[in-house]
């Protein structure tokens, strides 16, 4: 599609005051605030997981001492994909325009180009309860069985799905600590983020930072101390998560979220030589992934 006068008569008229242009002031990026941020220079990026060994084992005197060996864990392939849009203006559109609207359009690319990182980005999220999107062990990014390597299983969401309250909260980190690896050893994570939506942004305050028990009775006689508040957890208000229900535990110190980029965003200009017409494109190459699922515990809601 091509920008003509003819589809924008009234940014040739100068009895116009102002035009409503859409390039109000953005907020910061959201995923580079969680997500471990890596480049890359080959088509995709593959990762790989070894086990840790098993507990040692008591020796008798004079007896030989017991062996173990690492086991091999799931492997995980981070695709680039390459994202791009473009816009073409005639000669005529371009220089006639009074207010330079078309001048400013390719800013309106990397405005663009943000939005559509953030939503790829957090569509790992976003689809982290659905059997459709599943990684190196077979099962969705969130899951009450994920399959350990050395036996058992491991889960990365509570067993009967909940809405955020103090109690659905407080299962949930005692079930995130009691995470273990591959060998059934113990990884002492601790939740130092709460990930919700905006819909959700005050009962997580209030849970989080309440100075009396959020779940007590009302009634001066209640004084319990709000155990979450000593937690030191931070809330992070996020408006890509499409679910209003859902919340989410993160130990940024061990999750395995990865953004991966193959080439950052570029932008190229050209005039078509026949027409004149003005061609200006942006194009970025990237991936996400989870590497593995500890680290990050959610809940879709009731």
């Amino acid at each position: 599609m091509t920008t003509t006068r003819s589809n924008f008569v009234d940014l040739l008229d100068p009895s116009f005051r102002h035009i409503i242009f859409d390039e109000y002031e953005r907020r910061p990026e959201y995923y580079s605030q969680i997500f471990q941020i890596e480049s890359s220079d080959r088509q995709s990026e593959k990762m790989s997981q070894v086990t840790s060994f098993g507990l040692f084992s008591e020796k008798n005197e004079g007896a030989s001492i017991s062996y173990d060996d690492p086991l091999q864990g799931y492997d995980i392939e981070a695709v680039h994909g390459t994202y791009a849009l473009g816009f073409r203006v005639t000669e005529e559109m371009y220089h006639d325009d009074q207010f330079r609207i078309m001048k400013r359009m390719p800013k309106m690319l990397s405005i663009s180009a943000k939005e559509t990182i953030e939503t790829i980005a957090w569509s790992l999220i976003n689809n982290g309860f659905s059997g459709t999107y599943v990684f190196g062990d077979g099962k969705e990014l969130f899951a009450v069985d994920h399959p350990l390597v050395g036996g058992g299983t491991g889960k990365n969401t509570l067993t009967t799905a909940a809405d955020l309250s103090a109690t659905s909260l407080k299962q949930a980190i005692g079930d995130f600590e009691e995470t273990t690896d591959h060998r059934g050893l113990p990884l002492r994570l601790k939740p130092n983020i709460l990930m919700v939506p905006p819909a959700l942004e005050w009962t997580a305050r209030e849970l989080l930072h309440s100075g009396f028990a959020p779940d007590a009775q009302t009634g001066l006689t209640d004084m319990r101390v709000n155990p979450l508040r000593e937690r030191g957890i931070n809330l992070f208000i996020n408006p890509y998560l499409t679910d209003p229900d859902s919340w989410y535990l993160v130990d940024t110190t061990h999750h395995q979220l990865y953004f991966f980029w193959r080439k950052p965003l570029s932008f190229e200009s050209d005039t078509d030589f026949n027409t004149g017409d003005g061609l200006f494109k942006a194009s970025m190459r990237f991936s996400r992934t989870a590497a593995d699922w500890r680290g990050i515990f959610g809940s879709p809601g009731a």
